[in-house]
């Protein structure tokens, strides 16, 4: 598989700032989710998640269901099964394990990929430092053990979340616009519902659990989309990879503020690796930018990867 070709329009700047956005809002999101498990279940708030999300979507975009054919019809429905494994495992790890460890470990699926995709040896040495920072991130928990079932349950998410890019990117090969992911988000919604219905009725039913869980289709769905929508514009895939090892840093801050999850100095210690390493990605980045002419051909509509 070969890498995008990287636009130079605009620059590499912005689109690292929709990325760390994207990331801030995605794990607040999660903090907030987590205060819903207990009256609804992990599952519920995974329902209706992507159930909102789904509606806003089909209601923005309207895709054309009739003109699509078998082919775009198998990328869009295995889009959605990888969202609905991601997501659906992702929330059953966080309801047993602090977000920032959960994060970070899951963070293993995309960063195996993003290594993959890359062809020099600086893009391996920056991912190699992030995995260091992940790794140890993953394994500070503030001095107790990980629930191993909740290990289990971020290790299938992060698979899962390594076969949703390779997904979105089919299904953005195939499709313009975000008629693709509007209605992955439905056959995610439609998967997920079996085990998370109870859960959804609950909420839907009373006025502050509803809104509670708007509040997370909104911060971790409908705003990340649209800022990775715009940043993998401007990004190669393995670069935007890469720079989603700040992922892992927001969560345990989140955490930290929203969930009272503990913060230590190995912690503290992967932060900065990560961040370092983030860094260089994007200042590596930003001059292969300046050395590469765009082609005309360059699609501009691409599926973001709106993730856990």
């Amino acid at each position: 598989m070969s890498t995008p070709r990287l636009r130079t329009r605009g620059g590499t700047a912005p689109a690292v700032l929709m990325v760390i956005g994207s990331c801030t809002s995605l794990q607040f999101g999660a903090g907030l989710a987590v205060q819903l498990f207990p009256e609804i279940g992990a599952a519920g708030v995974t329902t209706l998640r992507l159930g909102f999300a789904a509606v806003l979507l089909l209601l923005v975009t309207r895709p054309k269901l009739r003109t699509w054919t078998k082919q775009q019809w198998f990328a869009v429905v295995a889009f959605g099964l990888s969202l609905a494994g991601m997501n659906g495992l992702f929330y059953e790890a966080i309801a047993r394990i602090p977000l920032g460890p959960a994060v970070a470990i899951e963070f293993l699926g995309p960063l195996g990929l993003a290594a993959v995709l890359s062809r020099k040896l600086r893009d391996f040495a920056w991912i190699g430092l992030a995995l260091a920072g992940v790794a140890m991130l993953g394994l500070d928990d503030g001095g107790g053990s990980l629930d191993q079932v909740g290990v289990a349950f971020v290790l299938g998410a992060g698979f899962f979340w390594a076969l949703y890019i390779l997904a979105s990117e089919r299904v953005g090969s195939l499709l313009d616009g975000a008629g693709g992911l509007a209605m992955a988000l439905v056959i995610g919604t439609l998967a997920i519902m079996p085990f998370g219905a109870p859960g959804a009725v609950e909420g839907l039913t009373d006025t502050h659990f509803f809104m509670l869980a708007l509040g997370v289709g909104m911060l971790s769905s409908v705003i990340p989309y649209g800022l990775e929508l715009s940043a993998l514009r401007l990004l190669p895939k393995a670069v935007f990879g890469v720079l989603l090892a700040l992922e892992p840093v927001i969560a345990a801050l989140a955490g930290w503020l929203l969930l009272d999850q503990g913060f230590g100095m190995v912690s503290a210690l992967a932060v900065a690796l990560v961040v370092i390493a983030g860094a260089g990605s994007a200042i590596t980045a930003s001059r292969s930018a300046s050395t590469i002419t765009p082609p005309e051909d360059t699609p501009d509509e691409v599926t973001a990867s709106v993730h856990a």
